[in-house]
């Protein structure tokens, strides 16, 4: 499962940039899920190879009691709980403040791994301006500039030291098929993804999953069904009661991310009586990027007319027209109304994900595309599609080598896309073709 590092300090520190240097960007890459913007971003990011998620918070008022800064430190609060490793930010140019201590009094307590980062050090690596910063008590200070990106990659060295097993790389054409199916279960707060997931267990077996300080070790549900195995995921964020975790199930992203991430499955559950929201569209985006199997199960279809029923599919249409390779099945988790044909999808949806794809038959669909339809020309010439072979399993890969192929257009690729799909019949999981130009000796600029 992929880590999850929260940056955490005092305003102004330089946390935001330091965030937009992890995960190479200028914003979250769920940066809008509804009543989430103001106060805490969630990114993706990679170092040496390795996936990670990093969570910005807003500044930490931990000694402020109400309006918008309590609401600020409970956010920050919900995000040291739920991190494998915190980077406390300071500022070298400021020096320690009483904050700082304040901040470090309760990260000392929260029993995380803590990582005390010098932000705003350009030049200062030797300078016995660091020395003060021992005085928080949370070890050994690392100077970096988030803003020139000096010392990041060795900040994040130590802060991934311990997460990362080589035995986790997995083969890309293996299927996997002697492992349990991790099936996660997303969507957002009340759509009955508890209610579902206990129906299914036939006991309220979860509330007693994830434990406070047990985040990462907890989150699974063995489980089996027709003589297939399953790890049920899950995203429910269903926690023992207190003030911290009663913000994380208010406030949490960062487990619908690490689920679907770790997932070869992905259920998304949304409410037929309130519709596709913003909120479901984001999660379903973030499916696809992660390039998950999955199928889309309307909960409470019970509960909705004829009419609300026809507004629902126009939302469906309008907001995730791009999953249309998912099946949408209707359901009723409180009723156990349509849970059979789901599980026949997720079955499918995983079959279709780790489906082995011959050379020899890729390339006999290849050529006999382009000679039902030939790519589109550009200018003189048009692209020459050889052969295809498959790259990867989970989302399947197709790889087509031939010469330039960086001038065939979306359509084609959809077309191409839309062949393989029928042959192999394909359901409930993305296809990503790969395009692989060779080089032409003769093509060379001439003097």
């Amino acid at each position: 499962m992929k880590p999850v590092i929260a940056l955490v300090g005092r305003p102004n520190v330089g946390k935001s940039t330091l965030f937009n240097r992890i995960t190479k960007s200028r914003d979250a890459i769920v940066a809008d899920f509804a009543g989430l913007t103001r106060d805490r971003h969630y990114g993706d990011a990679r170092h040496n190879g390795r996936e990670l998620i990093v969570v910005d918070t807003g500044g930490f008022e931990p000694e402020k009691p109400t309006g918008i800064v309590a609401m600020m430190a409970a956010q920050t609060k919900a995000a040291v709980a739920e991190a494998d490793a915190v980077i406390f930010v300071v500022d070298a140019r400021n020096g320690v403040a009483g904050q700082d201590h304040d901040i470090a009094r309760y990260l000392r307590g929260a029993n995380k791994r803590v990582l005390l980062c010098v932000n705003k050090a350009e030049g200062l690596s030797e300078s016995p301006l660091l020395a003060e910063f021992h005085e928080l008590g949370m070890g050994e200070p690392h100077p970096v500039s988030a803003a020139h990106g000096q010392g990041i990659r060795s900040l994040l060295d130590a802060a991934l030291a311990d997460f990362f097993d080589p035995e986790d790389d997995d083969d890309p054409l293996a299927d996997g098929t002697d492992k349990p199916i991790r099936l996660a279960v997303a969507g957002r707060p009340n759509v009955g993804k508890s209610t579902l997931i206990n129906t299914w267990l036939g006991e309220d077996r979860l509330v007693a999953y994830d434990q406070p300080g047990t985040t990462r070790d907890a989150i699974s549900v063995p489980f089996e069904r027709d003589g297939k195995r399953f790890e049920l995921i899950d995203t429910a964020g269903l926690r023992r009661k207190g003030k911290v975790f009663e913000a994380i199930e208010k406030f949490s992203v960062v487990k619908t991310l690490q689920a679907i991430a770790d997932a070869n499955v992905v259920l998304l559950l949304i409410d037929a009586t309130q519709g596709v929201s913003e909120q479901d569209a984001h999660i379903a985006g973030y499916i696809l990027e992660s390039g998950r199997a999955v199928v889309v199960a309307v909960n409470k279809w019970d509960a909705v007319d004829s009419y609300q029923r026809q507004m629902f599919e126009r939302s469906v249409e309008q907001r995730l027209a791009f999953l249309k390779f998912a099946p949408l099945l209707h359901i009723s988790a409180l009723k156990r109304q349509g849970l059979g044909p789901v599980w026949k999808a997720i079955a499918d949806a995983h079959a279709s994900a780790t489906r082995k794809m011959p050379t020899p038959v890729l390339t006999r669909l290849l050529q006999e595309a382009v000679q039902h339809q030939a790519p589109q020309r550009s200018g003189a010439f048009r692209p020459k599609l050889r052969y295809a072979h498959q790259g990867g399993m989970n989302p399947p890969i197709v790889v087509i080598h031939g010469n330039g192929l960086e001038h065939v257009t979306d359509a084609y690729k959809r077309f191409l896309e839309g062949r393989v799909r029928d042959h192999f019949k394909l359901s409930g999981t993305p296809l990503r073709i790969e395009f692989k130009s060779s080089r032409n000796p003769f093509d060379e600029d001439k003097v």
